[in-house]
């Protein structure tokens, strides 16, 4: 079957650019590759999936078209490109042109039309033919030789719309009538205007009803009052938009069938370009594990949408490593000079240590069997205290010998005079923990150097060697293969060969701190990496090395609770369904929902043809049946049993019955701490079912009680701190519950006169302004009509004009410098800050005005960790800290320490950040943290 496939390119562009806006992928060197990427990755799914047996993408060029002729109008309220999205343009082209896919664009001729005539020409040809775009458009082209294929999205699969599809959509009864329904709604995004008062329901109602634009105009005396006056009104611009949206089908290009015949990628063409855009496991899934990553550039300069050179009119937002020029690029073991020695006797090992203690700063660098270091062997360790020298020490098998290798190291692991340098010191600080080697003094981590540089980008040790050293190391699959089952053991691998790996190892991490200490100085960050983010790390691995303790028979009692509950929801389901069916199943449930209780007509489907069930579905249609709410709560209970309560025992480290979570400090922007196995901070805590799971976090004995320390209202503290809002001020000096202090400002009564309904409207101000919330957000949030919710906003500046000025003032400076700051200095660069189009540049204005306050609460915190840590230790409290879950931290304390814990905590936490408002910490403690808090 000949299968051809016509990308609308721009489209799909936008689509992969604004998909990942959130989390954009920026390479090393600033650039934003989010449209490539995705792309891309789209492509790549296609062509594995769909394997079409031609294929060509279609872009828009320019030039004016037809239609700008007739309606000048036409597009103007588009919103500029993001600059980002058009730099990648020419890097999409190129990535096409690499696919030896054919680009068709043509001057006077939009995309959609040039696809229309080619998808018709191809069907007279006996072609299947796709027309792959998001656009709504495209209905129109529909056959039964011709679909609409949108691609994956947000979790959902792909979906092929054939005529059934569209006719059901869109509710007609031909699919030509689709360009009737958009003349009469129009289109916003295009300018197209339609006729006024006429929506989407209404155009397909009035289309249903009378079959076409120019039918609905020759029997207006059938329509009322303001709809016939504005249909007769408007009747030449109604017929002005059907020809506006009507894809024209007589472009003047013909079907060259052999040039869009699929073939084989050019390697020697897209090597290089995935090399630039830092496409490492792209370019893995296309070519294998040689791909070579060391391949020369495909562009040396950054080109615009026409590919001119940019020459200097970009904003460098970020300290990245643009500011740090490498040596050349393809530099590795085989041809860079370097003195790897094997230190593998006691003798050596004894002459490698005291070198060592001589050196007021050294790196090193764990080689382990696995990577959870509560549960893996130690394999070896490598040293470096200059480039290009470095030594690796093999770790013995049996582990009395291996202890006493490890005593010639101790001392110098454990003396506070000597800096120790590393990639992701915790993961060695804890393995080595367990040999019962205490790694003491000050810290400098090349992964948290780069998080408070570069926090938006990769900050792995081979992703660094690269960028700022032009070094490829050598890979871990080179030692024990490709990830998998059949993944080989560094145990396993031949000592010679180990002691190349890990010596490279130590010896690249010490050049990376080299390289990494002026841009800390540039980023004015190295205050915080050293009074913070460095000393936290051993923190957090006393943290993890403790873990907590779980109540095994509590969460077994909720379980089966949870079950019983889960049973009876299931049952009430089935009564009000009027079928068994499996509710877990999106397939039935579907059916369920959409054929037998036919709870929305417009449902939609999946490319497999099976109904949409995924949670936004549901809750848009919760407000209509009491089923959808109880299947959202049975799916919640589900969860509930499943993530935590069956979950959490299976987590148990087997060696000390307790639970490890890991603390990630270099994954959120924010500078917010993480935690993985179990992810602590979304343990549920607003209903009342998921607060239970706190009832199952107990201390280590009887002797013991949970003692929770939680800041108060921080973030609008730091709010009414950083504005410097005189209201606001006053409202926390004055111990006033500051959302009923908002509320009388706000609706302008007296305090205790605040209705519970004015207070929650105010409470959800207090917080949604420091997420950027707009009268939309506002009225979405509390079920109010946008005119209210704006007049809230409104009167809230009002009464809080230093907040107004805060974040019009933070704004200014974002524009100015590419970047916002916290209370101690961490950045959080807006590479979109001045984009000319709106959406965009919305996003970091909102993330400008969140950044210093979240920020600043996440150092706040860490401050107090760091004191209170040290506070334990030069007091010799037995008590420790276990958890840190957002603004709170939890203590498993003997009941005797209890005291003495309140004081220090309450006392590091206060005192953190010198503030001009008081700071609440909420103190409490019991059997088990759910009491405790």
């Amino acid at each position: 079957m000949k299968k051809l496939f016509l990308l609308d390119g721009m489209a799909l562009i936008y689509r992969a650019y604004f998909a990942l806006s959130k989390t954009p992928r920026i390479t090393s060197t600033g650039f934003n590759t989010s449209a490539i990427f995705g792309f891309a990755n789209t492509l790549l799914e296609l062509l594995r999936t769909q394997q079409p047996t031609h294929i060509a993408v279609v872009f828009d060029t320019m030039a004016p078209t037809n239609r700008h002729v007739e309606f000048e109008s036409y597009k103007a309220n588009r919103q500029a490109i993001p600059e980002d999205l058009a730099a990648a343009i020419p890097y999409v082209y190129k990535l096409v042109e690499g696919f030896n896919i054919p680009l068709i664009a043509l001057d006077g001729y939009e995309a959609d039309d040039i696809i229309g005539t080619l998808a018709k020409e191809a069907e007279r040809k006996g072609y299947t033919v796709y027309c792959m775009t998001p656009d709504k458009d495209f209905g129109q082209l529909v056959t039964d030789n011709i679909f609409i294929y949108k691609p994956a999205r947000l979790g959902n699969g792909a979906e092929t719309l054939g005529v059934a599809e569209i006719l059901e959509k869109w509710g007609v009864s031909d699919v030509r009538q689709v360009i009737d329904i958009l003349g009469l709604w129009g289109d916003s995004v295009d300018n197209i205007p339609g006729i006024p008062g006429i929506g989407e329901k209404t155009a397909k109602d009035l289309i249903k009803r009378f079959g076409s634009i120019e039918n609905l105009l020759a029997n207006t005396d059938q329509l009322k009052g303001k709809q016939r006056e504005n249909v007769e009104t408007f009747a030449e611009q109604g017929l002005i938009s059907k020809k506006l949206a009507t894809i024209q089908l007589d472009v003047p290009i013909e079907l060259d069938e052999a040039k869009l015949e699929r073939r084989d990628p050019d390697r020697e063409a897209l090597e290089p370009l995935f090399a630039e855009l830092e496409f490492r496991t792209l370019g893995k899934r296309v070519f294998g594990d040689d791909f070579n990553l060391d391949a020369k550039s495909a562009s040396g300069t950054q080109m615009d949408l026409f590919g001119n050179a940019i020459e200097g009119n970009r904003q460098v937002t970020a300290i990245t490593a643009a500011d740090y020029t490498p040596p050349p690029a393809a530099k590795n073991v085989h041809n860079t000079t370097h003195e790897y020695f094997l230190a593998n006797t006691p003798q050596a090992q004894q002459e490698l240590a005291a070198l060592l203690a001589a050196q007021r700063s050294f790196c090193f660098d764990t080689e382990t069997t696995g990577t959870d270091a509560n549960t893996a062997d130690l394999v070896g360790l490598s040293f470096a205290i200059e480039p290009g020298k470095a030594w690796y020490v093999p770790a013995p098998s049996d582990r009395e010998e291996c202890l006493r290798m490890l005593g010639y190291f101790k001392p110098i692991f454990e003396d506070e005079t000597i800096e120790k340098v590393g990639q992701n010191t915790k993961f060695d600080i804890l393995l080595l923990a367990r040999y019962g080697i205490m790694v003491r003094g000050l810290l400098f981590d090349t992964m948290l150097a780069h998080y408070l540089i570069d926090p938006d980008t990769r900050h792995g040790m081979d992703v660094l060697a690269e960028t700022y050293l032009g070094y490829t190391p050598i890979p871990i699959t080179d030692l024990i293969g490709p990830r998998g089952k059949n993944q080989g053991n560094m145990q396993d691998v031949d000592i010679e060969v180990i002691k190349e790996y890990a010596a490279e190892d130590a010896d690249i991490t010490l050049q990376l701190k080299a390289a990494f200490e002026p841009l800390l100085e540039k980023a004015e960050a190295s205050a915080l990496a050293r009074d913070v983010e460095f000393p936290l790390v051993h923190v957090l691995a006393d943290m993890e090395q403790c873990g907590v303790n779980i109540d095994v028979p509590v969460l077994r009692q909720l379980s089966a609770s949870l079950e019983k509950d889960i049973a009876a929801i299931e049952t009430t389901i089935y009564q009000k369904a009027g079928v068994r069916f499996n509710i877990a199943s999106p397939k039935q449930l579907g059916e369920v929902l959409f054929e037998k209780l036919q709870l929305d007509p417009k449902a939609k489907k999946t490319k497999t043809g099976q109904y949409k069930t995924g949670e936004d579905v549901l809750l848009a249609l919760a407000a209509k049946s009491d089923i959808v709410k109880d299947i959202l709560e049975f799916r919640q209970l589900q969860k509930l049993k499943s993530t935590y309560v069956d979950a959490l025992p299976m987590m148990m480290n087997p060696i000390t019955g307790r639970v490890h979570t890991s603390y990630n400090q270099a994954v959120a922007a924010t500078g917010r701490l993480s935690s993985t196995n179990p992810n602590l901070q979304n343990i549920p805590i607003r209903t009342e079912r998921g607060r239970e799971v706190r009832k199952a976090f107990i201390p280590r004995d009887e002797d013991h009680v949970i003692l929770s320390a939680d800041y108060s209202q921080i973030e609008l503290r730091l709010v009414a701190h950083m504005s410097g809002d005189e209201g606001m001020l006053e409202a926390f000096a004055k111990g006033l519950d500051v959302h009923r202090a908002t509320a009388a400002k706000v609706y302008g009564v007296p305090l205790d006169e605040v209705t519970l309904a004015q207070r929650r409207n105010a409470k959800a101000v207090n917080f949604g302004i420091i997420y950027g919330q707009s009268a939309f957000g506002l009225s979405q949030n509390l079920g109010i009509p946008r005119t209210e919710a704006a007049q809230i906003i409104e009167q809230y500046f009002a009464q809080y004009p230093g907040i107004k000025r805060y974040m019009n003032d933070t704004i200014n400076f974002a524009k100015e410098h590419g970047y916002v700051e916290t209370l101690l200095k961490r950045r959080r660069y807006l590479r979109d800050i001045n984009s000319a189009n709106q959406t965009v540049r919305g996003f970091a204005e909102r993330n400008a005005i969140n950044a210093p306050i979240q920020g600043s609460a996440a150092d706040m915190i860490k401050v107090a960790m760091i004191g209170i840590h040290k506070g334990i230790r030069q007091h010799g409290l037995r008590g420790k800290m276990t958890m840190q879950v957002h603004d709170e931290l939890v203590f498993d304390v003997p009941k005797a320490e209890v005291p003495a814990f309140r004081e220090l905590v309450e006392n590091h936490m206060k005192n953190a950040l010198t503030m001009s408002v008081p700071i609440v910490v909420e103190l409490g403690e019991g059997r088990n943290w759910l009491e405790a808090h």
